[in-house]
């Protein structure tokens, strides 16, 4: 007899059904084979789960053993497939009513002594659950309220392999793990961190709150200490607040990378992440031999902060600039190819010389033009061309670093920024991929961003007598239709051209002579 026992397991964001089939046979020597293309963890899976059956007071035949993982095509990886193991020998082994079995997935590793250990990618096994109907779901207890963020299907919490048997052997008979999901959405959307601490830098913070209120990409250019860090932090406290699914969504990308901490069971704030400029092309968008997510997939729906940005290694940079367009990053190995939600807003710094004080009133710039050109073109223009906002930063004087007053807080920009996205969203119902104005196409512009005759006239000032690159003309118009939403204007005027066009600092000729 052969014990089917179902489990699953992720590919990508996304998980899939496998079933656990056991059989014994008399054939000599004996021994324990696990088979359907396992990694390495699964193959060790076989040692962990004698020592936990004999552990937990349950026999085992002195038997050839042979577990197949079917499909057998699709390559295992992790420990989760131990308890559907364990449970399948003490099943074939007639120690199991295998009434349950088909009404249930079960997943969770196993310890020597039978005890159940968490695992990676519960939530999206557990969304796939609920699709293939099943009635529910055995995990790990540190797994449950994770697992439990999926409604209407059953999550059963469990401890140890002996009360897995004891659950399938009484027919059940426990009352299914539930959580508040509205308490668990609202209970971390508070931010250590808020604008209000920011002092002076009226004119940056302004720009942010165009880059938030549009999903554009900004760079911020300054002396060192002016505080680019501090404001970029604060970015996630102005940006709309993340719907239940943008937070399952994000969540399943930290749960099959192992991301989520243990008392976590959902992603409800803004992610913000800040790599290292060492980082490597591998670790920024994704991949290795396993094609495991990256940076960029860790900031969906959220911030990816890159500090000194001319820093990083230039086919680095160069690899984001297709996920940066399509908010999709795919990753090709010669046995998988997987993708990737990477759907974030790019937030950048750097200094505007290599010294740090070009421009600088308080400190004297020791570099050369040809220096200051050559450290700027290390951002290529492809690059640059996805980015939206440039905007200086310059350093914060003594009157306003002492002064008590506070500045704005967060949740005053938020409300605004929250307005002028609810204006976008309307406007683009019907719209395939446009969710706010940073998404808009050629075509897009060309019907959204109408501007009248004086505005016109400003546009071409701008690209002629302050050398602005062609490039810059269609983000100009993207950057005044945000700047317009936030003022509750239908029409784009030549003030939001204006602000818009002071927006483009590093596509100026004239930078060096500033």
């Amino acid at each position: 007899m052969i014990s089917p026992i179902l489990t699953a397991a992720t590919v990508g964001v996304n998980a899939f059904l496998v079933k656990v089939e056991t059989h014994f046979s008399t054939a000599v020597p004996h021994k324990f084979i696990i088979v359907g293309l396992p990694d390495k963890a699964v193959s060790e899976a076989s040692e962990r789960v004698v020592a936990a059956i004999k552990n937990s007071s349950f026999h085992i035949p002195a038997k050839r053993i042979t577990i197949n993982l079917a499909p057998a095509d699709i390559r295992k990886e992790g420990s989760g497939f131990d308890l559907p193991i364990a449970l399948g020998v003490v099943c074939e082994a007639g120690q199991i009513e295998p009434g349950l079995l088909n009404d249930y997935i079960f997943v969770g590793e196993l310890s020597l002594d039978g005890k159940l250990r968490p695992v990676r990618g519960v939530l999206p096994i557990a969304i796939e659950a609920k699709r293939l109907g099943y009635k529910g779901i055995i995990v790990p207890e540190e797994n449950a309220r994770e697992a439990a963020m999926v409604e209407g299907i059953d999550v059963h919490p469990l401890g140890t392999l002996q009360e897995a048997i004891d659950f399938l052997n009484n027919g059940g008979g426990l009352e299914p793990f539930r959580v508040d999901l509205k308490e668990i959405f609202n209970i971390d959307q508070k931010s250590i961190v808020d604008f209000a601490d920011v002092k002076g830098q009226h004119e940056v913070k302004r720009a942010l709150e165009v880059a938030a209120a549009g999903g554009h990409n900004i760079i911020m250019v300054g002396p060192p200490g002016s505080g680019k860090t501090m404001l970029a932090k604060r970015i996630p406290t102005i940006l709309p607040p993340m719907t239940f699914d943008e937070a399952l969504e994000t969540t399943k990308i930290h749960s099959v990378a192992g991301l989520l901490p243990s008392n976590t069971a959902l992603v409800s704030i803004r992610p913000y992440r800040s790599p290292h400029h060492t980082i490597s092309d591998v670790a920024l968008v994704g991949g290795g031999p396993a094609a495991k997510p990256g940076e960029i997939s860790f900031a969906h729906h959220g911030v990816l902060f890159l500090d000194e940005l001319p820093e990083f290694k230039k086919n680095v940079l160069e690899v984001m600039r297709q996920p940066l367009e399509d908010g999709r990053v795919t990753i090709s190995r010669s046995k998988i190819t997987v993708d990737y939600p990477c759907n974030f807003m790019l937030a950048s710094a750097m200094n505007p010389c290599p010294c740090g004080n070009f421009g600088n009133p308080n400190q004297e710039c020791q570099c050369q033009p040809q220096m200051i050109q050559r450290y700027i073109s290390k951002i290529s223009g492809p690059l640059l061309d996805r980015i939206d906002i440039h905007i200086q930063v310059q350093a914060v004087k003594y009157k306003e670093l002492s002064s008590t007053a506070t500045g704005e807080p967060s949740h005053a920009i938020r409300e605004r920024v929250v307005n002028a996205r609810d204006v976008q969203i309307t406007r683009f119902t019907g719209k395939k991929n446009i969710f706010c104005n940073a998404d808009m196409q050629s075509k897009d512009i060309r019907e959204y961003c109408k501007i009248d005759s004086a505005s016109e006239e400003l546009m071409k000032m701008a690209i002629t007598k302050l050398g602005l690159s062609a490039r810059a003309y269609d983000r100009i118009l993207k950057v005044s239709r945000t700047i317009a939403d936030l003022a509750g204007e239908a029409n784009i005027s030549s003030a939001h051209i204006s602000e818009a066009i002071q927006y483009r600092t590093l596509d100026r000729t004239m930078w060096l002579e500033q």
